[in-house]
């Protein structure tokens, strides 16, 4: 419990940010209902909701001293099921064609607001991690690995945007899911859609990471 404390008390700089973050998108939503009447976009709740859990994890772990190699691929399977759900929240975009033309604006803040705010917990969620992986595995090319990751939820988030699978369905649904992925990858041509958001989204992940990164040392 110290431990966690400590960690705590540590990020008290990145907390913050993140909390003032949430707290302006959630203001920003409440005036979106206020004036429209509407309370279509309460799902970004749910969806940043979402996106808290995989940096609440490498949070989590980064307060142990150490962990088995067994735990750590545990937690590593469970954050990289969840880790897809913070860029996510970039694709809600989409919804914005159904807003009220008069508050087009608002409608748009209020999703770039949720969106960024999810970018912020993906990347911290990305560093910490980067910083466990260093201290078990100090020969991995972190900077390469760290692609491949930002391309694999490239390719979570299309499952998720296009094909409406939720993290748990890797439980609950397994052998649907585990073959429309195999499709995917045995039969790219058909499935050109599925690749081409994959490296473009990914693409774009690769690039805010370098950028983030990039300000996150100074």
């Amino acid at each position: 419990m110290e431990t966690l404390k400590t960690r705590i008390q540590s990020k008290y700089k990145t907390l913050s940010l993140i909390t003032v973050a949430l707290s302006f998108s959630i203001v920003v939503l409440l005036v979106r209902i206020k004036l429209n009447k509407s309370f279509f976009y309460l799902f970004l709740l749910w969806n940043v909701f979402l996106a808290i859990i995989p940096y609440a994890i490498t949070m989590y772990l980064n307060t142990k001293e150490s962990i088995s190699n067994l735990k750590l691929s545990l937690w590593f399977l469970v954050w990289l099921a969840f880790l897809p759900n913070a860029p996510y929240i970039v694709t809600d975009l989409v919804h914005i064609r159904i807003g009220n033309d008069a508050l087009l604006w608002l409608d748009v803040l209020v999703i770039l607001s949720f969106a960024l705010s999810g970018l912020l917990l993906f990347y911290l969620s990305i560093l910490d991690f980067q910083k466990l992986i260093c201290k078990k595995l100090k020969k991995l090319p972190t900077e390469i690995s760290t692609i491949c990751l930002l391309l694999l939820c490239g390719f979570g988030v299309y499952l998720g945007r296009f094909l409406r699978y939720n993290s748990w369905e890797i439980i609950s649904n397994p052998k649907i899911l585990i073959s429309d992925i195999l499709n995917i990858i045995i039969s790219p041509l058909q499935n050109a859609d599925a690749w081409l958001f994959t490296l473009g989204f990914g693409g774009f992940l690769v690039v805010g990471y370098g950028i983030f990164k990039n300000f996150h040392k100074h």
